[in-house]
């Protein structure tokens, strides 16, 4: 009986065995032929956005470092010894020139002015009076009244008091002009700092810190270096105004544009820099003394070139090149040289001809041979470049910064296409660009 139970178990595990096996060849089946269905799927055109290579005009800029210097300061301090009565003036407010900035007690100095003119009134009196003796002597002479020596010493009389009235009207000049110290006025419009003397105060010509700095800040000055290669393309250009344009430090506002004025007698040679400076009317004070901007130089305009956005252009191992995108839809890496990078816009030297069409994004999933599905760039990447900057600046940076990470993205993920970037742009701001 034993031996019967055994036999039937056997055959029951057996058979569930078998079961087993033959649900477990027909899953794995399953799972590849899903898996070949999933490639499959995978395969079709790759959605890309692409623009034609057009020509425009393309700003050549010089780009440097530069601080805003005031285009006057003075410090105001006080040319005679006295009590300050009025600080008339706001802290931080533009004055006029000629404005009053201070009042010093002018009681002394009035009461010295009335001295000297009631001491040349004296004087003058005194003079009369040796005129009309000198004028009765050389009547006497004649008859023998008086002696010719007499007369003389009149007449010496006359001249010593003519020269006492000289140093009165000298005198009254001098207190005068002591008098008119004691009304400090700025000697040129800007701006008033912060008041260093309270009303009270005795104040002198030797207070080092002086009253209040003035600071002229219509018109101001930028001074900045650029490398010393740059000299020749700078004067070659100087025959006409050069254009420069102030930025902030993050390249994303444009402040003022002014104009070159003057550069350095000589090179740096501790640093290989020359120093130029601009200058600015500044009418709207969106520079202020000390400030630190980026300064850029536009030498000239390149017309009519061929120009790409900046992020179509790749680097890889061989170079820069793009993507073009041939007639049966398919693309091609085609080398390419970049004669110079605008903020957006690349202009290219070699490569590629007027109306080729490049991709501007979608790179990453791209290898030689692709399909794509193209869709045309619109707004900032289509965008025709120009010589202003400020907000164009922003999209020179952000151009980079999405070619550098497309770059990481190329290394990690591309196959057969290489290793992938922005070209190296010689300028941080600019216009925003592409083919037209």
């Amino acid at each position: 009986m034993r031996k019967a139970m055994a036999i039937v178990a056997a055959v029951v595990a057996a058979t569930v065995l078998t079961a087993c096996t033959h649900a477990g060849s027909g899953g794995a089946g399953g799972g590849s032929g899903g898996g070949r269905k999933g490639k499959n799927a995978e395969d079709g055109p790759v959605p890309v956005t692409a623009v034609s290579v057009g020509r425009q005009d393309m700003p050549i800029y010089l780009n440097g470092l530069g601080s805003v210097l005031a285009f006057n300061t003075a410090t105001i301090l006080a040319q005679v010894s006295g009590q300050l009565v009025s600080v008339p003036f706001k802290e931080g407010e533009e004055v006029d020139k000629g404005s009053l900035l201070a009042q010093v007690d002018p009681r002394p100095f009035q009461a010295t002015l009335d001295q000297t003119i009631a001491k040349k009134a004296q004087d003058q009196a005194a003079l009369a009076s040796a005129k009309l003796d000198l004028k009765r002597y050389q009547a006497l002479l004649p008859d023998g009244y008086v002696t010719g020596q007499q007369v003389d010493q009149q007449l010496a009389l006359v001249h010593q008091d003519e020269a006492q009235v000289q140093a009165d009207d000298a005198s009254i000049e001098s207190a005068r002009v002591q008098l008119s110290f004691t009304s400090i006025r700025a000697p040129f419009a800007g701006v008033a700092g912060i008041r260093q003397v309270d009303v009270g105060n005795l104040v002198s010509a030797s207070n080092a810190t002086g009253i209040v700095v003035l600071t002229q800040i219509k018109p101001i000055a930028v001074t900045f270096t650029l490398p010393e290669q740059a000299l020749p393309q700078i004067r070659a250009a100087e025959a006409q105004p050069l254009t420069v344009v102030a930025v902030t430090r993050d390249n994303q506002t444009e402040l003022a544009r002014g104009e070159l004025t003057a550069f350095d007698s000589q090179i740096d040679a501790t640093t290989g820099t020359i120093k130029l400076k601009a200058t600015f009317t500044n009418q709207d004070k969106k520079l202020w003394p000390g400030q630190f901007v980026n300064a850029r130089l536009l030498v000239r305009t390149e017309h009519k070139v061929l120009t790409v956005p900046a992020q179509a252009v790749q680097l890889g191992p061989n170079g820069s090149y793009v993507y073009r995108i041939q007639a049966d839809q398919t693309v091609q890496m085609q080398p390419v040289t970049v004669a110079h990078s605008e903020a957006n816009v690349a202009m290219i030297g070699s490569g590629l001809d007027e109306g080729d069409r490049v991709v501007v994004d979608g790179q990453s999933r791209l290898q030689p041979g692709s399909k794509v599905q193209v869709s045309v760039a619109t707004g900032a990447d289509a965008a025709a470049p120009s010589s202003s900057s400020g907000g164009d600046a922003a999209g020179g940076d952000n151009g980079q910064q999405q070619g550098h990470h497309r770059h990481r993205q190329d290394q990690g993920g591309s196959s057969g296409g290489g290793s992938s970037g922005s070209s190296s742009s010689s300028s941080s701001s600019g216009a925003a660009g592409g083919a037209p």
